[in-house]
């Protein structure tokens, strides 16, 4: 674009501005996609589908739990995020909802775990470390992260059940603390925004007077 072009178009914008042009009612939503929170969401999912089919018995009620768990965490994640174009108070309430049931599956994962007698990677564990490193929210990157765990850290004590199950367990818990850490940042990254420029109703009421 030439200088005359972004002059004009410049020209333009300070123009609607100064004629008061009312800003849009209804601001812009989708693209959940690509929030950090939901990414990582959907992986955990993912893996959760995967090790119940893999590790819970048929027969227990913890198989739909977990999964039913692992889904209100995406779905509300992309259902809050789209709701944010008319309703500051429903996305932070489904923001909270998905960092409810994710804590309620993280609880499953501990439970698994506790009740195998297996033990949860300290901070300071090489594995806890590794895997934080690489800074994982893709299938193919949680799958050769299991496959290096399984080659490089032989079973010490993995109780009575496979130690892929343990190491799945872990790795999924390390992602629900950073699933759960980046909806955070979403809920008080909303709410500052919404104290410092009001909701749906506020916006609705400030086009009111700016038309009369």
């Amino acid at each position: 674009m030439t200088q005359d072009g972004q002059k004009n178009r410049s020209g333009n914008v300070k123009s609607q501005m100064d004629a008061g042009k009312p800003a849009s009612l209804v601001l812009p939503s989708g693209g959940y996609q690509k929030l950090k929170s939901f990414q990582l969401a959907q992986l955990i999912f993912d893996i959760t589908v995967y090790f119940v089919e893999l590790y819970i018995p048929v027969q227990s009620r913890t198989r739909d739990q977990m999964v039913q768990a692992a889904r209100s965490g995406v779905q509300n994640i992309a259902e809050g995020f789209i709701d944010a174009a008319t309703s500051a108070r429903l996305e932070l309430n489904l923001y909270n909802v998905a960092r409810a049931s994710l804590e309620e599956l993280k609880l499953d994962y501990l439970d698994y775990l506790r009740q195998h007698c297996c033990p949860v990677w300290p901070e300071d564990s090489v594995l806890h470390q590794d895997f934080v490193s690489r800074r994982i929210s893709r299938k193919a990157e949680f799958k050769k992260f299991i496959q290096d765990a399984e080659i490089n850290f032989p079973a010490e004590n993995s109780g009575n059940v496979p130690y892929k199950s343990v190491l799945v367990a872990n790795a999924t818990l390390l992602l629900i603390s950073a699933a759960t850490f980046f909806l955070k940042r979403q809920i008080e990254g909303k709410t500052r925004k919404f104290l410092d420029h009001g909701g749906f109703a506020e916006r609705m009421n400030r086009m009111r007077r700016e038309k009369r």
